[in-house]
Protein backbone atom coordinates (compact mmCIF):
# COMPACT_ATOMS: atom_id res chain seq x y z
CA UNK A 1 0.00 0.00 0.00
CA UNK A 2 1.33 3.55 -1.28
CA UNK A 3 1.79 6.26 1.30
CA UNK A 4 -0.44 8.17 0.33
CA UNK A 5 -3.21 5.53 0.48
CA UNK A 6 -2.41 4.68 3.88
CA UNK A 7 -2.42 8.30 5.17
CA UNK A 8 -5.89 8.78 3.51
CA UNK A 9 -7.46 6.05 5.41
CA UNK A 10 -5.47 7.17 8.70
CA UNK A 11 -7.41 10.39 7.97
CA UNK A 12 -10.75 8.49 7.13
CA UNK A 13 -10.54 6.11 9.73
CA UNK A 14 -11.20 6.31 13.36
CA UNK A 15 -7.64 7.99 14.01
CA UNK A 16 -7.06 11.12 15.55
CA UNK A 17 -5.78 13.55 13.63
CA UNK A 18 -3.65 16.27 14.52
CA UNK A 19 -6.03 19.17 14.30
CA UNK A 20 -4.73 21.63 17.14
CA UNK A 21 -0.76 21.13 16.85
CA UNK A 22 1.46 24.44 16.67
CA UNK A 23 4.71 24.87 15.27
CA UNK A 24 7.50 26.04 17.29
CA UNK A 25 8.20 30.02 16.75
CA UNK A 26 11.73 30.45 14.86
CA UNK A 27 14.30 31.45 17.24
CA UNK A 28 15.21 34.41 15.90
CA UNK A 29 11.32 35.93 16.18
CA UNK A 30 9.29 36.89 19.22
CA UNK A 31 6.63 39.61 19.02
CA UNK A 32 6.79 42.93 18.04
CA UNK A 33 8.14 44.49 21.24
CA UNK A 34 10.10 41.41 22.05
CA UNK A 35 13.88 41.74 22.72
CA UNK A 36 16.21 38.07 22.44
CA UNK A 37 19.32 37.28 24.31
CA UNK A 38 21.65 35.42 22.05
CA UNK A 39 24.41 35.05 24.44
CA UNK A 40 26.76 32.80 23.14
CA UNK A 41 27.75 31.47 26.55
CA UNK A 42 25.87 28.05 27.21
CA UNK A 43 23.30 26.46 24.91
CA UNK A 44 20.61 28.11 24.37
CA UNK A 45 18.56 31.29 24.00
CA UNK A 46 15.92 33.61 25.76
CA UNK A 47 13.37 35.36 23.92
CA UNK A 48 10.79 38.35 25.28
CA UNK A 49 7.40 37.32 24.38
CA UNK A 50 5.48 40.65 26.48
CA UNK A 51 7.25 43.25 28.55
CA UNK A 52 3.93 43.29 30.81
CA UNK A 53 0.95 40.64 30.98
CA UNK A 54 -0.31 42.94 33.76
CA UNK A 55 0.10 40.50 36.59
CA UNK A 56 3.68 38.76 38.35
CA UNK A 57 3.52 35.59 37.30
CA UNK A 58 3.33 33.34 40.55
CA UNK A 59 1.49 30.29 39.56
CA UNK A 60 1.28 28.95 35.89
CA UNK A 61 -0.55 25.48 34.60
CA UNK A 62 -0.48 24.62 31.04
CA UNK A 63 -3.54 23.65 29.57
CA UNK A 64 -4.42 20.56 27.44
CA UNK A 65 -6.09 23.03 24.51
CA UNK A 66 -2.43 24.73 24.38
CA UNK A 67 -3.24 27.55 26.36
CA UNK A 68 -1.13 28.39 30.49
CA UNK A 69 -3.70 29.69 33.19
CA UNK A 70 -1.50 32.40 35.19
CA UNK A 71 -2.25 33.84 38.21
CA UNK A 72 -1.11 35.83 41.11
CA UNK A 73 -2.56 36.92 44.52
CA UNK A 74 -5.65 39.53 44.73
CA UNK A 75 -4.59 41.40 48.22
CA UNK A 76 -2.04 44.06 47.07
CA UNK A 77 -4.75 46.42 45.25
CA UNK A 78 -4.94 46.66 41.73
CA UNK A 79 -3.06 45.37 39.08
CA UNK A 80 -1.92 46.43 35.86
CA UNK A 81 -4.78 44.95 33.35
CA UNK A 82 -7.95 46.16 33.53
CA UNK A 83 -11.19 43.11 33.35
CA UNK A 84 -12.78 43.13 30.09
CA UNK A 85 -16.08 44.94 29.54
CA UNK A 86 -16.24 47.58 32.30
CA UNK A 87 -16.32 44.33 34.53
CA UNK A 88 -15.16 44.66 38.63
CA UNK A 89 -14.92 41.71 41.16
CA UNK A 90 -16.95 42.73 44.31
CA UNK A 91 -15.74 41.15 47.53
CA UNK A 92 -16.06 42.68 50.77
CA UNK A 93 -13.79 40.85 52.87
CA UNK A 94 -10.69 41.42 50.11
CA UNK A 95 -7.70 43.10 52.10
CA UNK A 96 -7.12 45.67 49.68
CA UNK A 97 -9.95 46.62 47.61
CA UNK A 98 -13.27 45.62 47.83
CA UNK A 99 -14.41 46.87 44.46
CA UNK A 100 -11.59 45.75 42.05
CA UNK A 101 -11.77 46.48 38.09
CA UNK A 102 -8.42 44.82 37.38
CA UNK A 103 -7.38 41.45 36.66
CA UNK A 104 -5.48 39.29 38.74
CA UNK A 105 -5.82 35.98 36.43
CA UNK A 106 -4.62 35.96 32.90
CA UNK A 107 -5.27 33.03 30.16
CA UNK A 108 -2.22 33.04 27.82
CA UNK A 109 -2.51 31.26 24.40
CA UNK A 110 0.89 30.29 23.12
CA UNK A 111 -0.21 29.95 19.42
CA UNK A 112 -0.87 33.86 19.33
CA UNK A 113 1.34 35.36 21.87
CA UNK A 114 -1.92 36.75 23.33
CA UNK A 115 -3.34 37.29 26.80
CA UNK A 116 -7.05 37.40 27.86
CA UNK A 117 -7.75 38.41 31.73
CA UNK A 118 -9.91 36.27 33.60
CA UNK A 119 -11.49 37.06 37.52
CA UNK A 120 -10.68 35.28 40.52
CA UNK A 121 -13.23 36.31 43.54
CA UNK A 122 -11.29 35.21 46.43
CA UNK A 123 -7.42 35.75 47.33
CA UNK A 124 -5.43 32.79 45.33
CA UNK A 125 -1.63 33.72 47.17
CA UNK A 126 0.40 31.03 47.93
CA UNK A 127 -1.71 28.41 46.75
CA UNK A 128 -1.72 24.76 45.19
CA UNK A 129 -3.03 22.80 42.31
CA UNK A 130 -3.83 19.61 39.66
CA UNK A 131 -5.42 18.95 36.81
CA UNK A 132 -8.60 16.26 37.11
CA UNK A 133 -8.88 13.15 34.52
CA UNK A 134 -10.94 15.57 32.68
CA UNK A 135 -8.58 18.07 32.29
CA UNK A 136 -9.90 20.72 34.36
CA UNK A 137 -7.84 22.31 36.53
CA UNK A 138 -8.76 22.19 40.50
CA UNK A 139 -7.57 24.84 42.35
CA UNK A 140 -6.48 24.77 46.36
CA UNK A 141 -6.84 27.65 49.45
CA UNK A 142 -5.13 30.55 49.39
CA UNK A 143 -5.12 33.36 52.17
CA UNK A 144 -7.53 35.25 54.28
CA UNK A 145 -10.74 34.48 52.22
CA UNK A 146 -9.10 31.67 50.04
CA UNK A 147 -7.50 29.69 52.98
CA UNK A 148 -10.48 26.92 52.26
CA UNK A 149 -11.57 27.58 49.01
CA UNK A 150 -12.12 25.28 46.29
CA UNK A 151 -11.80 26.67 42.81
CA UNK A 152 -11.93 25.23 39.04
CA UNK A 153 -10.86 26.46 35.72
CA UNK A 154 -12.28 24.15 32.61
CA UNK A 155 -10.51 24.85 29.10
CA UNK A 156 -12.07 26.37 26.15
CA UNK A 157 -11.78 27.65 23.02
CA UNK A 158 -14.84 30.15 23.01
CA UNK A 159 -13.31 33.05 25.23
CA UNK A 160 -16.17 32.17 27.42
CA UNK A 161 -14.55 29.99 30.64
CA UNK A 162 -13.64 31.65 33.39
CA UNK A 163 -12.88 30.64 37.31
CA UNK A 164 -15.66 29.26 39.21
CA UNK A 165 -16.10 29.14 43.02
CA UNK A 166 -17.08 25.99 44.69
CA UNK A 167 -20.17 25.93 47.77
CA UNK A 168 -17.99 23.40 49.49
CA UNK A 169 -14.93 24.59 50.72
CA UNK A 170 -11.82 22.30 52.06
CA UNK A 171 -12.17 21.13 55.58
CA UNK A 172 -8.71 22.66 56.73
CA UNK A 173 -6.82 26.30 55.78
CA UNK A 174 -4.59 25.61 52.98
CA UNK A 175 -2.08 27.89 52.63
CA UNK A 176 1.62 27.00 50.92
CA UNK A 177 0.17 23.16 50.05
CA UNK A 178 1.03 20.47 47.65
CA UNK A 179 -1.05 18.35 46.07
CA UNK A 180 -0.89 15.46 43.22
CA UNK A 181 -3.35 13.62 41.61
CA UNK A 182 -3.88 9.75 42.55
CA UNK A 183 -4.50 6.53 40.25
CA UNK A 184 -8.20 6.90 41.29
CA UNK A 185 -8.46 10.35 39.95
CA UNK A 186 -8.87 12.52 42.83
CA UNK A 187 -6.66 14.91 44.42
CA UNK A 188 -4.43 15.00 47.64
CA UNK A 189 -3.69 17.78 49.82
CA UNK A 190 -0.92 17.95 51.15
CA UNK A 191 0.06 20.31 54.23
CA UNK A 192 0.17 24.31 54.80
CA UNK A 193 1.25 26.74 57.34
CA UNK A 194 -0.09 25.34 60.59
CA UNK A 195 -2.34 22.16 58.40
CA UNK A 196 -0.23 19.05 59.74
CA UNK A 197 -3.23 17.45 57.95
CA UNK A 198 -3.98 16.27 54.80
CA UNK A 199 -7.52 15.38 52.74
CA UNK A 200 -8.49 14.81 49.15
CA UNK A 201 -10.98 16.24 46.31
CA UNK A 202 -13.09 16.17 44.85
CA UNK A 203 -15.60 16.46 47.64
CA UNK A 204 -18.60 14.08 47.79
CA UNK A 205 -21.36 12.64 49.57
CA UNK A 206 -19.04 9.65 50.90
CA UNK A 207 -16.58 9.58 53.67
CA UNK A 208 -13.40 11.56 52.39
CA UNK A 209 -14.70 14.63 53.53
CA UNK A 210 -12.77 15.17 56.16
CA UNK A 211 -9.06 15.89 56.81
CA UNK A 212 -6.52 13.68 58.20
CA UNK A 213 -3.69 14.22 61.00
CA UNK A 214 -0.54 13.94 59.78
CA UNK A 215 2.42 13.54 62.49
CA UNK A 216 5.26 13.54 59.81
CA UNK A 217 4.45 17.85 59.03
CA UNK A 218 4.37 18.62 62.81
CA UNK A 219 7.75 16.62 63.31
CA UNK A 220 9.39 18.42 59.99
CA UNK A 221 8.72 21.89 61.11
CA UNK A 222 11.54 24.02 62.28
CA UNK A 223 10.39 26.04 65.29
CA UNK A 224 12.28 29.18 65.02
CA UNK A 225 10.05 32.47 63.97
CA UNK A 226 9.27 31.88 60.37
CA UNK A 227 11.70 28.78 59.82
CA UNK A 228 9.12 26.27 59.17
CA UNK A 229 11.34 24.55 56.25
CA UNK A 230 8.20 21.94 55.90
CA UNK A 231 6.12 23.97 53.53
CA UNK A 232 5.20 23.31 49.88
CA UNK A 233 6.37 19.70 50.87
CA UNK A 234 7.78 17.76 47.62
CA UNK A 235 5.21 14.34 46.71
CA UNK A 236 5.61 12.30 44.18
CA UNK A 237 3.67 9.36 42.96
CA UNK A 238 5.75 6.43 42.66
CA UNK A 239 5.13 2.79 40.59
CA UNK A 240 3.68 1.14 43.55
CA UNK A 241 0.56 3.54 44.06
CA UNK A 242 2.39 4.96 47.15
CA UNK A 243 3.32 8.80 47.93
CA UNK A 244 6.89 9.74 48.60
CA UNK A 245 6.44 12.61 51.16
CA UNK A 246 9.73 14.95 51.53
CA UNK A 247 9.61 17.72 53.72
CA UNK A 248 12.66 19.45 55.64
CA UNK A 249 15.28 17.19 55.39
CA UNK A 250 12.97 14.28 55.67
CA UNK A 251 10.79 12.03 53.55
CA UNK A 252 8.84 9.10 53.71
CA UNK A 253 6.87 6.13 51.74
CA UNK A 254 3.25 7.10 52.38
CA UNK A 255 0.39 4.60 52.39
CA UNK A 256 -2.80 7.67 52.13
CA UNK A 257 -5.31 4.61 51.29
CA UNK A 258 -4.68 2.89 55.18
CA UNK A 259 -2.92 6.54 56.09
CA UNK A 260 0.16 5.23 57.35
CA UNK A 261 3.71 5.42 56.97
CA UNK A 262 5.30 2.32 55.13
CA UNK A 263 8.64 3.18 55.36
CA UNK A 264 10.92 6.25 56.67
CA UNK A 265 13.72 7.19 54.18
CA UNK A 266 17.65 7.94 55.68
CA UNK A 267 18.05 12.19 56.18
CA UNK A 268 19.48 13.89 53.26
CA UNK A 269 22.69 14.18 54.49
CA UNK A 270 24.22 18.14 54.66
CA UNK A 271 22.78 21.38 57.43
CA UNK A 272 20.30 22.65 54.46
CA UNK A 273 16.69 22.73 54.51
CA UNK A 274 15.36 22.00 51.35
CA UNK A 275 11.40 23.44 51.92
CA UNK A 276 9.94 26.93 51.92
CA UNK A 277 11.28 29.15 53.19
CA UNK A 278 14.81 27.61 52.76
CA UNK A 279 13.22 26.66 49.13
CA UNK A 280 14.91 23.42 46.95
CA UNK A 281 13.07 21.98 44.25
CA UNK A 282 12.57 18.10 43.67
CA UNK A 283 11.62 15.93 40.40
CA UNK A 284 10.77 12.36 39.77
CA UNK A 285 13.23 11.42 37.55
CA UNK A 286 11.94 10.15 34.07
CA UNK A 287 10.00 6.27 34.41
CA UNK A 288 11.61 3.72 32.02
CA UNK A 289 8.92 1.56 31.11
CA UNK A 290 11.12 0.26 27.85
CA UNK A 291 10.70 -4.04 27.78
CA UNK A 292 8.27 -3.90 30.78
CA UNK A 293 5.56 -6.61 28.92
CA UNK A 294 5.11 -8.18 32.46
CA UNK A 295 2.81 -5.55 34.19
CA UNK A 296 3.71 -7.12 37.71
CA UNK A 297 7.35 -5.64 37.26
CA UNK A 298 7.69 -1.70 38.58
CA UNK A 299 10.24 0.25 36.86
CA UNK A 300 12.95 2.19 38.93
CA UNK A 301 12.02 5.17 40.63
CA UNK A 302 14.32 7.69 41.61
CA UNK A 303 13.98 11.23 43.23
CA UNK A 304 16.27 13.94 42.69
CA UNK A 305 16.20 17.28 45.28
CA UNK A 306 18.41 20.45 44.77
CA UNK A 307 19.26 23.44 46.13
CA UNK A 308 17.76 25.08 49.57
CA UNK A 309 19.15 27.49 52.24
CA UNK A 310 21.45 26.37 55.17
CA UNK A 311 19.91 26.70 58.68
CA UNK A 312 19.21 30.45 59.88
CA UNK A 313 19.36 32.06 56.57
CA UNK A 314 15.43 33.22 56.95
CA UNK A 315 16.57 35.18 60.15
CA UNK A 316 19.62 36.15 58.95
CA UNK A 317 18.44 37.95 56.00
CA UNK A 318 14.65 39.06 57.51
CA UNK A 319 16.10 40.39 60.80
CA UNK A 320 19.81 41.20 59.64
CA UNK A 321 19.59 41.80 56.04
CA UNK A 322 22.88 39.43 56.32
CA UNK A 323 22.55 36.87 53.02
CA UNK A 324 24.02 33.47 53.45
CA UNK A 325 25.24 31.54 50.18
CA UNK A 326 22.40 28.91 49.01
CA UNK A 327 22.92 25.25 48.76
CA UNK A 328 24.84 23.45 45.78
CA UNK A 329 23.44 20.46 46.43
CA UNK A 330 21.77 18.09 45.09
CA UNK A 331 20.50 14.40 46.27
CA UNK A 332 19.28 11.40 44.27
CA UNK A 333 17.63 8.61 46.13
CA UNK A 334 16.22 5.46 44.20
CA UNK A 335 13.23 4.90 46.11
CA UNK A 336 12.62 2.03 45.05
CA UNK A 337 15.95 -0.27 45.99
CA UNK A 338 15.76 -2.31 49.25
CA UNK A 339 18.13 -0.07 51.21
CA UNK A 340 18.16 3.13 48.89
CA UNK A 341 21.09 5.87 49.88
CA UNK A 342 21.31 9.36 48.75
CA UNK A 343 23.85 10.08 46.26
CA UNK A 344 24.93 13.96 46.58
CA UNK A 345 25.98 15.97 43.51
CA UNK A 346 27.07 19.83 43.55
CA UNK A 347 25.85 22.33 40.74
CA UNK A 348 28.08 24.28 39.48
CA UNK A 349 26.37 27.17 41.23
CA UNK A 350 24.68 27.90 44.61
CA UNK A 351 20.46 28.24 44.09
CA UNK A 352 17.63 29.09 46.31
CA UNK A 353 13.91 29.25 45.31
CA UNK A 354 15.00 26.88 41.60
CA UNK A 355 12.59 25.76 39.03
CA UNK A 356 13.83 21.87 38.03
CA UNK A 357 11.57 20.90 35.09
CA UNK A 358 11.73 17.47 33.10
CA UNK A 359 12.65 18.20 29.37
CA UNK A 360 11.02 16.27 26.82
CA UNK A 361 14.44 14.58 26.08
CA UNK A 362 14.63 13.47 29.72
CA UNK A 363 16.88 16.01 30.76
CA UNK A 364 16.82 18.66 33.02
CA UNK A 365 16.58 21.78 33.38
CA UNK A 366 16.88 23.91 36.65
CA UNK A 367 16.33 27.91 36.50
CA UNK A 368 15.23 30.89 38.27
CA UNK A 369 15.88 31.65 42.13
CA UNK A 370 19.09 33.37 43.15
CA UNK A 371 22.46 32.06 44.98
CA UNK A 372 21.99 34.06 48.47
CA UNK A 373 19.37 33.89 50.84
CA UNK A 374 15.77 32.34 51.39
CA UNK A 375 12.52 32.61 50.12
CA UNK A 376 10.22 35.61 51.53
CA UNK A 377 10.22 39.08 50.97
CA UNK A 378 12.92 40.93 50.68
CA UNK A 379 14.66 38.13 51.90
CA UNK A 380 17.38 37.05 48.70
CA UNK A 381 19.88 38.88 46.57
CA UNK A 382 22.29 37.66 43.90
CA UNK A 383 19.63 36.43 41.09
CA UNK A 384 20.92 32.92 39.53
CA UNK A 385 20.44 34.12 36.07
CA UNK A 386 22.26 31.02 34.04
CA UNK A 387 19.79 27.83 33.81
CA UNK A 388 21.76 24.73 34.57
CA UNK A 389 21.26 21.48 32.32
CA UNK A 390 21.59 18.15 34.18
CA UNK A 391 21.55 15.04 32.34
CA UNK A 392 20.50 12.27 34.45
CA UNK A 393 21.84 9.43 32.81
CA UNK A 394 25.22 10.49 31.84
CA UNK A 395 27.79 8.04 33.11
CA UNK A 396 30.43 10.66 34.51
CA UNK A 397 28.58 12.17 36.81
CA UNK A 398 31.44 15.30 36.54
CA UNK A 399 29.89 15.72 32.98
CA UNK A 400 26.34 15.71 34.01
CA UNK A 401 25.58 19.86 34.38
CA UNK A 402 25.82 22.63 31.83
CA UNK A 403 25.73 25.83 32.53
CA UNK A 404 23.79 27.90 29.90
CA UNK A 405 22.59 31.00 28.47
CA UNK A 406 21.52 33.57 31.05
CA UNK A 407 18.37 35.64 31.06
CA UNK A 408 18.74 39.16 31.90
CA UNK A 409 15.67 39.61 34.27
CA UNK A 410 16.18 38.35 37.28
CA UNK A 411 13.46 35.63 38.91
CA UNK A 412 13.46 35.82 42.49
CA UNK A 413 10.50 35.32 44.70
CA UNK A 414 7.11 34.30 43.27
CA UNK A 415 8.38 33.69 40.27
CA UNK A 416 7.39 29.96 38.26
CA UNK A 417 7.77 28.21 35.00
CA UNK A 418 6.56 25.41 32.86
CA UNK A 419 7.41 23.39 29.72
CA UNK A 420 5.76 23.78 27.06
CA UNK A 421 4.58 21.09 24.05
CA UNK A 422 6.79 23.08 21.43
CA UNK A 423 9.91 22.16 23.80
CA UNK A 424 10.23 25.89 25.34
CA UNK A 425 10.30 27.03 28.70
CA UNK A 426 7.63 30.06 29.56
CA UNK A 427 9.24 31.82 32.46
CA UNK A 428 7.36 34.71 34.45
CA UNK A 429 6.98 36.68 37.72
CA UNK A 430 9.18 37.76 40.38
CA UNK A 431 7.43 39.97 43.38
CA UNK A 432 9.65 40.13 46.57
CA UNK A 433 7.75 42.61 47.98
CA UNK A 434 4.52 43.24 49.71
CA UNK A 435 3.37 45.36 46.97
CA UNK A 436 3.55 45.65 43.30
CA UNK A 437 6.71 47.93 43.50
CA UNK A 438 7.98 49.26 39.87
CA UNK A 439 10.74 51.02 41.93
CA UNK A 440 12.50 48.85 43.81
CA UNK A 441 16.27 48.54 43.57
CA UNK A 442 17.64 45.93 42.51
CA UNK A 443 14.46 43.68 41.69
CA UNK A 444 11.69 45.76 41.12
CA UNK A 445 8.31 43.56 40.39
CA UNK A 446 8.56 41.76 37.10
CA UNK A 447 5.49 41.46 35.02
CA UNK A 448 7.05 39.71 31.57
CA UNK A 449 6.73 36.64 30.33
CA UNK A 450 9.99 35.08 28.40
CA UNK A 451 11.25 31.76 27.01
CA UNK A 452 13.40 29.81 26.90
CA UNK A 453 14.84 28.16 23.62
CA UNK A 454 17.26 25.06 24.61
CA UNK A 455 19.60 23.95 22.46
CA UNK A 456 17.69 21.32 20.55
CA UNK A 457 15.43 23.83 19.18
CA UNK A 458 17.86 25.22 17.08
CA UNK A 459 17.19 25.06 13.49
CA UNK A 460 20.34 23.03 12.14
CA UNK A 461 18.69 20.50 14.49
CA UNK A 462 15.79 20.67 11.69
CA UNK A 463 16.73 17.61 9.75
CA UNK A 464 16.47 15.29 12.98
CA UNK A 465 13.22 17.06 14.16
CA UNK A 466 10.09 14.76 14.07
CA UNK A 467 6.69 15.81 13.20
CA UNK A 468 3.64 14.03 14.12
CA UNK A 469 1.22 13.63 11.76
CA UNK A 470 -1.19 11.36 13.49
CA UNK A 471 -2.04 9.08 16.03
CA UNK A 472 -3.42 5.99 16.30
CA UNK A 473 -5.90 5.37 19.11
CA UNK A 474 -8.97 5.42 19.46
CA UNK A 475 -11.12 8.60 20.56
CA UNK A 476 -7.16 9.89 21.03
CA UNK A 477 -7.17 8.32 24.33
CA UNK A 478 -4.28 5.49 25.32
CA UNK A 479 -5.41 2.50 27.56
CA UNK A 480 -3.90 0.92 30.00
CA UNK A 481 -1.33 -1.69 28.83
CA UNK A 482 -2.80 -0.77 25.43
CA UNK A 483 -0.73 -0.31 22.30
CA UNK A 484 -1.18 2.68 19.99
CA UNK A 485 0.10 4.02 17.24
CA UNK A 486 2.52 7.25 15.73
CA UNK A 487 2.87 8.49 12.20
CA UNK A 488 5.75 10.77 12.07
CA UNK A 489 7.60 12.52 9.29
CA UNK A 490 11.34 12.67 9.32
CA UNK A 491 13.81 14.14 7.28
CA UNK A 492 17.04 12.21 8.67
CA UNK A 493 16.45 8.97 10.53
CA UNK A 494 19.82 7.87 12.68
CA UNK A 495 19.28 4.32 13.71
CA UNK A 496 21.44 4.39 15.96
CA UNK A 497 20.57 6.81 17.99
CA UNK A 498 17.03 5.75 17.37
CA UNK A 499 13.16 6.94 18.20
CA UNK A 500 11.84 7.23 21.95
CA UNK A 501 7.75 7.85 22.76
CA UNK A 502 6.98 9.78 26.29
CA UNK A 503 4.38 11.10 28.02
CA UNK A 504 4.76 14.76 29.91
CA UNK A 505 2.21 15.26 32.60
CA UNK A 506 2.19 19.21 32.23
CA UNK A 507 3.19 20.56 35.95
CA UNK A 508 0.97 23.39 38.04
CA UNK A 509 3.98 25.31 39.10
CA UNK A 510 4.49 27.17 42.56
CA UNK A 511 7.31 28.09 44.60
CA UNK A 512 9.68 26.63 43.55
CA UNK A 513 7.84 22.75 42.99
CA UNK A 514 6.43 21.43 40.03
CA UNK A 515 3.71 19.75 40.84
CA UNK A 516 2.05 16.54 39.39
CA UNK A 517 5.33 17.06 36.94
CA UNK A 518 6.10 13.13 35.50
CA UNK A 519 7.82 11.81 32.53
CA UNK A 520 7.21 7.90 30.87
CA UNK A 521 9.39 6.38 28.41
CA UNK A 522 6.83 4.49 26.82
CA UNK A 523 7.65 0.54 25.32
CA UNK A 524 8.29 0.87 21.99
CA UNK A 525 7.09 -2.40 20.56
CA UNK A 526 7.30 -2.02 16.67
CA UNK A 527 8.87 1.06 14.43
CA UNK A 528 8.53 0.81 10.52
CA UNK A 529 9.06 3.03 7.38
CA UNK A 530 5.82 3.71 5.57
CA UNK A 531 7.46 6.01 3.05
CA UNK A 532 11.10 7.40 2.11
CA UNK A 533 10.88 10.32 5.08
CA UNK A 534 7.63 8.80 6.95
CA UNK A 535 7.52 6.44 10.09
CA UNK A 536 5.06 4.63 12.27
CA UNK A 537 5.61 3.17 15.79
CA UNK A 538 3.76 1.31 18.16
CA UNK A 539 3.84 2.18 21.62
CA UNK A 540 2.69 0.73 24.05
CA UNK A 541 0.45 2.58 26.90
CA UNK A 542 1.47 2.66 30.42
CA UNK A 543 0.30 -0.61 32.54
CA UNK A 544 -1.26 1.17 35.14
CA UNK A 545 -2.70 4.51 36.98
CA UNK A 546 -0.23 4.07 39.51
CA UNK A 547 2.63 4.80 36.85
CA UNK A 548 0.27 7.26 35.06
CA UNK A 549 -2.69 8.76 37.01
CA UNK A 550 -5.88 9.10 34.55
CA UNK A 551 -5.74 12.60 32.36
CA UNK A 552 -4.00 14.14 29.67
CA UNK A 553 -0.17 14.13 28.95
CA UNK A 554 1.68 15.83 26.40
CA UNK A 555 3.52 12.91 23.71
CA UNK A 556 6.72 13.47 22.31
CA UNK A 557 8.37 11.55 20.24
CA UNK A 558 12.74 12.63 20.55
CA UNK A 559 15.08 11.36 17.47
CA UNK A 560 18.68 11.54 18.11
CA UNK A 561 17.82 13.85 20.99
CA UNK A 562 15.87 16.13 19.23
CA UNK A 563 11.53 16.06 20.73
CA UNK A 564 8.94 17.04 18.15
CA UNK A 565 6.31 19.26 18.95
CA UNK A 566 4.00 17.41 21.74
CA UNK A 567 0.32 16.15 20.93
CA UNK A 568 -2.01 15.83 23.95
CA UNK A 569 -2.88 12.55 24.33
CA UNK A 570 -5.36 11.44 26.92
CA UNK A 571 -4.21 8.39 29.45
CA UNK A 572 -7.09 6.23 31.34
Amino acid sequence: MGFKKASLQIFFSSFYIISHAFLVPPATSSSPTAATNDSSEGGGHWVLLHRSIGISAMHMQVMRNNKVIIFDRTNFGPSNISLPNGHCRFNPRDMALKVDCTAHSVLYDIASNSLRPLTVQTDTWCSSAAVDPSGTLIQTGGFNDGYNKLRTFTPCDDDRCDWIELPVPLSNNRWYSSNQILPDGRIIIVGGRSAFTYEFVPKNSGNNNGSYYFRFLRETRDSGPGEENNLYPFLHLLPDGNLFIFANKRSVLFDYIRNRIVREYPVLPGDEKRNYPSTGSSVLLPLNLTGLEDTTRLPDAEVMVCGGAFPGSFPMAAKKRVFVEASRSCGRLRVTDPNPKWVIEVMPLPRVMPDMLILPTGDLIVLNGARNGTAGWENAVNPALNPVLYRPNEPNRDGRFEVLSPTNTARMYHSSAVLLPDGRILVGGSNPHRLYDFKAYPHPTDLSLEAYYPNYLDPKFSPLRPTIIAIEAANNRASYNGTFSVTLSLQEYHSARGITVSLVAPSFTTHSFAMNQRMLVLDVVVMERVAPHAYKVTARGPPSPNLAPPGYYMLYVVHAGIPSVAVWLQVN
